[in-house]
């Protein structure tokens, strides 16, 4: 055996970090110990790395804290693995300590502190970070330019967030990703749509991350062609299509556009499949009125060893909501804690007050969420309401809308579901007290929205609405096609009876 010494053991602790070798890595530091380097700055710094690197922090902080010379390097590495575990307190809290030992950042420093301050939704010191940045000159640095970016559209400030995105001198890929995500997220579709052409435009090609964000976009704004186009471009590129996030964004948006049988296809064609994927599918179904074949589905999964979680469930639950599917949604809902090892959830609540109310069983439902562990929220007192609406229960209504007038003060559409309740009874004097309430609160229906893309354009109707510049030539189509729907609804029943 050759002889040990501290540079042999650093070699073996950093070609452990790659593999994430946790075990090779513990193995070296009780090495190190015995052979009496512990005291070496350059082994400490490989333990840090390697136990940061395989996510055991507790172990890296173990390390850190026993360190007599701490460089500046030592210091980046705990802050980011913080940061990268999502634990932004911590990470906050070791570059205060950082700062007060007269360190002062350089630019791999900051971009951890900026995700953990956008972790945390500290606006406050995301800005007063900033302004440090501007001062010290490091704005220029993509990694920093763009951790910037990243903090503003995480705390929902999209102006600063794109006002950085344009003073960047250079963007890579990450760059475009986040502000294509934000601009999604903050449903300026349009303009997400746009920043994606700008990146290729550029010449900066999409990458696995690009694809789920864009697609993303196309299913929440219904641009089916848009969709198909990158899917296309997923199918041209072979990387792509045996990624399972990518796969699981074009069952998702597929299923946004209303195809579910090119969810299906997408489904049945992939190589590889993970939970999401199976919830995924399970959503589809169930969005799309077909709660046997969710069900079907679900079953399979659970054959094929995949444990459902929380989301799993509320797909699930939704599906039977969806097709009235009361007995087999009831059978999920109670054993949810028997068969899964949690506890249903305010979603899971809300799903089984929803199937509940949509078949009528209005007590049941209410007497479900007085038996709540915690608090019930609005999306579970709604789902009362909606269900009060269609059976016309004004008992059970009065009570869901005015505990979802404490908990959504400036929200119309509980008074407007409530007016609703009392019309159908022809109960015209809670109708007017109900009016005259959303009077006094200033308060009025949000006009209802349909839409439409054609050839890159969004046209939007309104109800009442008579701006579109083709009105006359709609409506005319309208009136033509009417009837005749109108006729074959007739025809068909004549048939089925």
């Amino acid at each position: 055996m050759g002889l040990i010494t501290a540079s042999s053991l650093s070699c073996i602790l950093r070609k452990c970090v790659p593999h994430l070798a946790i075990s090779h890595a513990k193995q070296t530091h009780a090495q190190i110990l015995v052979h009496g380097f512990i005291s070496n700055v350059t082994l400490q710094t490989d333990l840090l790395l390697v136990y940061s690197k395989c996510g055991v922090l507790q172990d890296a902080r173990q390390v850190f804290d026993k360190m007599v010379d701490r460089n500046m390097h030592t210091w980046n590495i705990l802050i980011a693995s913080y940061a990268h575990n999502c634990m932004f307190h911590d990470a906050l809290g070791v570059f205060d300590s950082f700062l007060k030992m007269g360190f002062r950042p350089d630019h791999f420093s900051l971009p951890p502190v900026f995700k953990a301050s956008g972790g945390i939704g500290d606006s406050y010191l995301g800005k007063m970070l900033h302004s440090w940045v501007i001062r010290i000159g490091f704005e220029e640095y993509v990694v920093v330019g763009g951790s910037i970016m990243d903090f503003y559209a995480k705390c929902g400030n999209l102006v600063d967030a794109w006002r950085c995105f344009v003073n960047l001198s250079v963007r890579d890929s990450i760059v475009w990703n986040v502000m294509i995500g934000a601009l999604g997220k903050g449903c300026f579709f349009r303009h997400a749509l746009e920043c994606f052409r700008d990146m290729l435009n550029e010449g900066v090609k999409m990458d696995s991350r690009t694809v789920p964000s864009i697609l993303s976009v196309c299913g929440r704004e219904g641009n089916l062609m848009k969709g198909k186009e990158i899917h296309a471009q997923v199918v041209k590129h072979h990387i792509f299509s045996c990624d399972v996030a990518i796969g699981n964004s074009l069952i998702d948006m597929y299923t946004k556009c209303g195809c579910l049988h090119d969810s299906e296809k997408v489904f049945r064609t992939m190589n590889e499949l993970n939970l999401v994927t199976w919830t995924s599918m399970i959503s589809s179904y169930g969005v799309h009125g077909k709660g046997e074949e969710a069900l079907a589905l679900f079953k399979k999964m659970k054959y094929c060893g995949f444990q459902p979680n929380c989301v799993t469930i509320t797909a699930i639950l939704a599906s039977c909501s969806h097709s009235c599917l009361i007995d087999q949604g009831r059978k999920i809902f109670y054993s949810i804690n028997l068969d899964y090892g949690f506890d249903p959830s305010v979603e899971h609540y809300a799903c089984m007050v929803d199937l509940l109310g949509r078949f009528g069983d209005l007590e049941e439902a209410f007497e479900l969420i007085k038996n709540m562990k915690s608090a019930a929220t609005a999306s579970v007192w709604g789902a009362l309401l909606a269900g009060c609406l269609m059976h016309k229960n004004v008992e059970i209504g009065e009570i869901a809308a005015h505990c979802l007038f404490e908990l959504e003060p400036r929200n119309s559409s509980n008074y407007i579901a409530l007016c609703g309740i009392y019309y159908s009874r022809g109960m015209w004097d809670g109708v007017s007290r109900t009016r005259s309430k959303m009077r006094e609160l200033g308060m009025v229906k949000n006009p209802g929205c349909s839409w439409i893309t054609v050839a890159g354009r969004v046209h939007k109707f309104y109800q009442r609405d008579f701006s579109h510049p083709e009105t006359e030539m709609i409506h005319e189509m309208l009136h033509g096609i009417c009837p005749r729907v109108g006729d074959r609804e007739m025809t068909t029943k004549s048939w089925q009876a």
